[in-house]
């Protein structure tokens, strides 16, 4: 008796909630799809893939494919942009994208605050395609607008796509336009949920704005930094495609501060076709960011357990 009865409860709430399991199913039908159907492209990465044979009866190599990322002179170079890349990218969407967000919620006009948040928040929206030439707008050699900046302080032309010392500057300016906003709103929403009685407490003490974002704000939203920044940090190894394809315009002579894994890989693939090389470089990039991610982690939990991820 003891038994059926967690089982008819079981029962009569699944029955109670059908209409939610129901509407449920397509999220995890694009959760399978997309997730974890592909992790069976890992044995890809072990394999010689031919088109004739398959998926299935292509023949074993071992670790062959892997040869081809590592034994090349690019391996060091391509590793090391993509980590200096994201990690600038990381530190720049705790700090720049957290101080916008404290900025925007000490805003008292509503309507003003609104209207900012619209503005920072527009640039996510726009694909990497447009973006890349709206970059071209501003560095185009004969119509670029910093080059007509420069003319007209008697400065010479400057052609940007063909001078690869700007190119870190450039690329981390464009990211984080482009994402700053988004990562802004995130936190914003953090703080807009904190209990304003802690303010109306603090401001009762004496304390000054300073004050209270400094020990009310920032360690109230922390676990939302943590949270973000250790996801972030899982994908340290991924680059973003569309900003090192799109806007350096594919230009050979940046490679060398331009490339990453991802950039890297696709050239490959579309010069060899060699699917194997391709799933031993996704393989690489997850062992990476896991050992980073649970890396990370450790040091989280080790300081505050309450904020870390797992």
């Amino acid at each position: 008796m003891t038994e059926k009865k967690p089982l008819k409860r079981r029962s009569s709430y699944f029955k109670k909630n059908i209409a939610l399991y129901i509407m449920l199913i397509p999220g995890v039908l694009v959760l399978l799809a997309n997730n974890y159907l592909p992790m069976g492209g890992v044995l890809l990465a072990f394999k010689d893939y031919n088109y004739a044979k398959g998926f299935l009866k292509s023949d074993w190599i071992g670790f062959d494919n892997f040869k081809y990322l590592f034994t090349s002179n690019q391996a060091f170079v391509i590793t090391r942009n993509t980590f200096l890349y994201n990690a600038t990218f990381i530190i720049i969407s705790v700090t720049v994208a957290l101080a916008l967000a404290i900025g925007l919620n000490e805003l008292r006009n509503q309507k003003l605050a609104k209207l900012y948040q619209s503005i920072f928040f527009l640039p996510y929206f726009l694909s990497w395609v447009v973006v890349s030439y709206l970059v071209f707008s501003l560095l185009s050699v004969d119509m670029g607008a910093m080059n007509n900046m420069l003319m007209s302080f008697g400065k010479e032309r400057i052609n940007w796509y063909t001078v690869p010392r700007f190119w870190p500057f450039i690329l981390v300016m464009v990211n984080t336009w482009k994402w700053t906003g988004y990562d802004s709103i995130i936190y914003l929403a953090a703080i807009v949920g904190i209990d304003k009685s802690f303010f109306e407490a603090a401001a009762v003490d004496g304390a000054t704005r300073w004050q209270q974002i400094r020990y009310i704000t920032i360690p109230s939203i922390m676990p939302v930094v943590t949270v973000l920044t250790l996801l972030k940090v899982g994908r340290i190894f991924y680059g973003d495609f569309g900003l090192f394809w799109n806007v350096p315009k594919n230009m050979g002579v940046l490679y060398n501060v331009t490339n990453v894994i991802d950039t890297y890989v696709y050239r490959a693939l579309t010069q060899s076709g060699d699917i194997g090389m391709a799933a031993a470089s996704g393989l690489y990039q997850a062992i990476l960011g896991l050992i980073l991610i649970l890396g990370a982690n450790h040091i989280v939990r080790k300081i505050d357990p309450d904020q870390a991820l797992i």
